[in-house]
């Protein structure tokens, strides 16, 4: 269990000091990740709602963080090219985050062109219909990313590895109200980019 705790701090750790320099893309976490505990609560009441809110509100949040406001630039503070960032990311690059966002925006032009998605869900007759036949796609393409990704991690860096990336993501809500809390007031003082040293801090 301790190695597998301090494997988890060090992917909390390289996460953070090379994905979230900007205090906007901060922002968008902390609003994803509070969208995210709404998620998993509503799991357990209303699974294609959770899914809506996941993907529409957290996801949504959370990426556009990464692909708009996120400096791509040479990183000065770790010493890292973004090209050398995204060559050793545990978890989903951009590249695979563009091949799993392109599978989430297809799902509800599937759902239209076909309505029980090949027999496996009951037509939808109405908006409410489609929108809960969507969320449960979504709630599948959601589970099947973490579970591949995860799978995928057993191969190349082994069981521990990708257990501990799949508990990282799903504790990533916690963690990240607990890291970005005051980034909207450092933001609203103006600071753009977080100012920073190369320890790690993190709990």
């Amino acid at each position: 269990m301790k190695e597998f705790f301090s494997l988890l701090k060090v992917q909390r750790w390289d996460d953070h000091r090379y994905y979230h320099h900007s205090r906007i893309n901060q922002t968008l976490h902390l609003i994803s990740a509070i969208s995210f505990l709404v998620a998993y609560a509503l799991l357990f009441t209303d699974p294609a709602m959770a899914a809506l809110v996941a993907w529409l509100v957290s996801m949504t949040t959370r990426q556009s963080g990464h692909f708009f406001f996120e400096p791509r630039g040479y990183d000065e503070v770790n010493q890292a090219t973004h090209e050398h960032k995204e060559e050793i990311k545990v978890g989903y690059n951009l590249r695979r985050k563009i091949v799993l966002l392109a599978v989430w925006a297809a799902a509800p032009i599937s759902l239209w062109l076909v309505p029980d998605f090949f027999g496996t869900l009951e037509a939808a007759d109405s908006l409410e219909g489609y929108l809960h036949n969507t969320g449960m796609l979504w709630l599948v393409i959601g589970v099947g990313g973490l579970v591949f990704r995860t799978v995928h991690l057993f191969f190349l860096k082994g069981v521990l590895d990708g257990l501990v990336w799949m508990t990282k993501i799903l504790t990533d809500p916690f963690h990240d109200i607990y890291l970005y809390y005051k980034a909207p007031l450092a933001l609203l003082r103006g600071e753009l980019i977080e100012k920073r040293s190369t320890s790690n801090n993190l709990a």
